[in-house]
């Protein structure tokens, strides 16, 4: 890419805040890249335009121009003009990141249908964990510019090798407490203790890694009791999301449903064992849960 001059740089590329041409009508502004190629026939552009703004939900506006729009139309036209160039390589710098979350929801959904039936490679890069699940493919991880690991999404998410990857590829952040192993059975201090069937790591400190979901307020069959006292309650969506302190140090529960939770009151939540993860004393991933979605 360095050695070529911008105008041959075969790659597509959408920015954080839309950019279009603001005297040029939205079919214009979408049809660009390939007016410059000069490959395409006005026929063939016109059909390609409105193929594009069929799956993005703008066909009613190609007439107009770019500030007669809202903002998410004006950030479709950039997506279109991008996705119709076809490019071998197309970039997206968090483009969805300035949207309001209703449609960031659906422009998730739709950008899934879109990339699927492409060729391109595409390379989003998201703060969102959300964001890099729902769109699936693979993802890196990427923490004051090293890679700390690539691979299928499922993948990363599900087995994060070290404890920086499971608390950036979670959302709230992942759970983290120190606690020491001995003979499969981990002692997290104030009496409380967890035993993970199949788990039978060296004994000596470890980390023991609790997603929000894994805090949960009902027992269920083997849950861990943790005093607690709620310092928040947020809700999000359909989720409430509680931020506690407990004598392991603070911890977030994720619950379904809105939860009116009084702040100060006293509760117990309870600690999952078949969706705790398990680091080493260096951080490295030592035990995953066989299924922690």
């Amino acid at each position: 890419m360095t050695g070529r001059s911008v105008r041959e740089r075969n790659i597509a590329m959408v920015y954080q805040q839309f950019i279009n041409y603001p005297s040029m009508s939205v079919f214009d502004n979408i049809a660009s890249p390939l007016k410059l190629a000069g490959r395409d026939t006005p026929a063939s552009i016109t059909q390609r335009v409105n193929d594009i703004a069929d799956r993005l939900h703008i066909s009613q506006f190609l007439q107009r121009l770019p500030a007669e729009l809202s903002g998410g139309q004006q950030q479709r036209v950039a997506l279109a003009r991008a996705l119709i160039k076809a490019a071998p390589l197309t970039l997206l710098d968090e483009p969805l990141v300035n949207l309001d979350y209703k449609l960031r929801e659906e422009l998730r959904e739709e950008l899934t249908a879109v990339f699927d039936v492409g060729n391109s490679t595409i390379v989003y890069a998201t703060t969102e964990p959300g964001e890099a699940l729902l769109l699936g493919g693979h993802t890196a991880v990427l923490y004051e510019g090293k890679l700390l690991q690539y691979g299928p999404t499922n993948e990363v998410f599900q087995r994060p090798m070290n404890v920086q990857v499971a608390t950036a590829f979670s959302d709230p952040p992942m759970n983290v407490l120190s606690a020491t192993s001995t003979d499969g059975v981990l002692d997290l201090g104030s009496a409380i203790t967890i035993r993970i069937a199949q788990y039978n790591k060296a004994s000596g400190p470890v980390s023991v890694g609790l997603r929000a979901n894994a805090v949960t307020l009902d027992q269920g069959t083997d849950g861990v009791a943790v005093a607690a006292r709620v310092e928040l309650s947020e809700i999000s969506g359909s989720d409430t999301f509680i931020h506690l302190s407990t004598a392991l140090g603070p911890l977030v529960a994720q619950v379904s449903g809105v939860q009116n939770m009084q702040l100060g009151s006293q509760t117990n939540v309870y600690l999952q064992p078949n969706r705790t993860f398990v680091f080493d004393k260096a951080g490295n991933l030592s035990h995953a849960p066989h299924n922690n979605a």
